[in-house]
């Protein structure tokens, strides 16, 4: 293209260089925001429109040419130019080919750095609408789980040793929680996202009386930015979305450790399902959890986006620098990398079944009643540290005889302690272990059971509102 061909070629007497031309471009990934870029010059022509700065059959071809560039984009059609830049050169000179003069005059009042920081928080403010939806979806499928197995025993776990009897539908829950401070992050990340840039201009604003409170409701923006400075040169709204999915990826990463071990020979806790895992090449009897293991890895991904945007902005002067082309790619991955990993998951845990027979004998296995009976002998008035020498010893018993606690016989537990009745076995059972938890945030089924209820509660308001 030459140079009297570039919108911006006013100024330049030389062609840019070819490179350069390619290595500065943007459109082959910021075309994902061409929808949002149309709505948002729609809303900005209309907004002039209403200030006697468009006519109104001006505004009425602009509409018209953006939709009908939108459809052409929708149908694969459009003919995107590396020579044009962006996505926001390409549509504007494509408008100017389709509808001639009105075209030219879309631009009064507005930059390109104001109108790429509202085309990303519009895309942004759209995603985060997605990805809480589903994040939802896979709080459903948690709380259906944990419903069913309400009172299905398995071992709990500190320093991945057994500590105590816990439900299967306990632990669920504890991911549903974490879950629902990611839903939490993200909507109030959606706060800042929703501020809109347009009246900016290029970082000074615009000596154009524009109604930027008017641009912002047909956009539902929550209101115009209030620094026009700020508002084209900070992507702090994109670290933020970046550091809230790392949060939802670390979490989804410790869940698929857990998943990943319970499949294996050693825990044969759970099975997943076949079409959520791949054979070897070589030895036929593997089923290997890939994508529990893929999500794991893809965390690291998206960690490593949230320090690429930070490293980006963190020596910029204000206002808009060309470093802040480079916002897009790491954002783009994040969410479609978030998306991904929450769909297989909401997709996958649906169809998890818990081996019962085996969580079950693997928290016979620990000792995991021990603080139970430690608990047993302080209602009865033994100090607590005596308690756990006490019942410290009875493990020690019990190891080197290879019995679990309960199996011990009530002379051999009163040898350690005159205060053991034949009462004692109520509280060594796992059964009467986890039952005795039935505090709020319990482990009991009863506990886990209102906890279910109350979460279905909230998942029903936030998927109503």
């Amino acid at each position: 293209m030459s140079i009297q061909q570039k919108l911006w070629g006013g100024r330049f007497e030389e062609a840019t260089d070819a490179f350069v031309e390619a290595f500065t471009a943007s459109v082959d990934f910021d075309k994902r925001l061409a929808s949002h870029d149309i709505r948002g010059s729609i809303a900005h022509a209309t907004m002039l429109e209403r200030l006697g700065l468009l006519t109104r059959e001006e505004l009425q071809a602009i509409v018209s040419g953006l939709e009908a560039i939108g459809a052409e984009i929708e149908a694969g059609q459009f003919p995107w130019e590396v020579s044009l830049e962006d996505v926001h050169m390409n549509i504007e000179a494509r408008l100017t080919q389709r509808i001639g003069e009105a075209g030219k005059k879309l631009h009064t009042g507005r930059s390109r750095n104001d109108q790429v920081a509202t085309d990303v928080r519009l895309y942004l403010r759209t995603e985060i609408d997605r990805i809480c939806g589903m994040i939802l979806r896979l709080q459903t499928a948690l709380v259906d789980l944990a419903e069913r197995e309400a009172a299905t025993i398995m071992p709990g776990f500190t320093h991945l040793q057994v500590a105590q009897p816990v439900t299967f539908g306990h632990h669920m829950m504890a991911w549903y929680e974490m879950l629902s401070r990611d839903y939490d992050r993200l909507r109030d990340c959606r706060k800042r996202v929703n501020v809109m840039p347009l009246g900016a201009a290029a970082l000074a604003g615009s000596s154009f009386p524009l109604d930027r409170d008017y641009t912002a409701a047909l956009l539902d923006f929550s209101g115009p930015a209030a620094n026009s400075l700020d508002a084209v040169s900070d992507r702090d709204f994109a670290i933020e979305f970046a550091a809230c999915a790392s949060l939802v990826l670390m979490h989804l990463s410790r869940f698929s450790e857990e998943l990943i071990l319970w499949t294996s020979a050693q825990f044969g806790f759970i099975d997943l399902p076949d079409a959520f895992c791949t054979g070897s090449s070589i030895m036929p009897q593997k089923k290997n959890p890939d994508v529990p293991e893929l999500i794991r890895g893809k965390s690291a991904r998206v960690f490593g986006h949230l320090f690429a945007l930070l490293t980006l902005m963190k020596s910029q002067p204000l206002a808009y620098n060309k470093d802040n082309q480079e916002d897009k790619e790491p954002l783009f991955d994040t969410v479609d990398t978030l998306s991904g990993c929450l769909r297989a998951f909401a997709d996958m845990m649906p169809h998890v079944r818990p081996n019962r027979s085996a969580m079950y004998a693997s928290a016979r296995k620990g000792y995991a009643t021990a603080t139970d009976l430690a608990d047993y002998l302080v209602r009865r008035g033994t100090p607590f540290r005596d308690a756990h020498e006490i019942v410290g010893k009875a493990v020690r018993l019990g190891m080197e005889s290879s019995r679990d606690l309960a199996d011990i016989p009530l002379e051999e537990l009163r040898s350690l302690s005159s205060v053991i009745g034949p009462d004692v076995y109520q509280v060594l059972t796992l059964e009467g272990s986890v039952a005795a938890r039935s505090h709020p945030g319990g482990t009991a089924p009863d506990c886990v059971k209102r906890a279910v209820a109350e979460a279905r509660v909230r998942l029903a308001a936030l998927q109503g509102s």
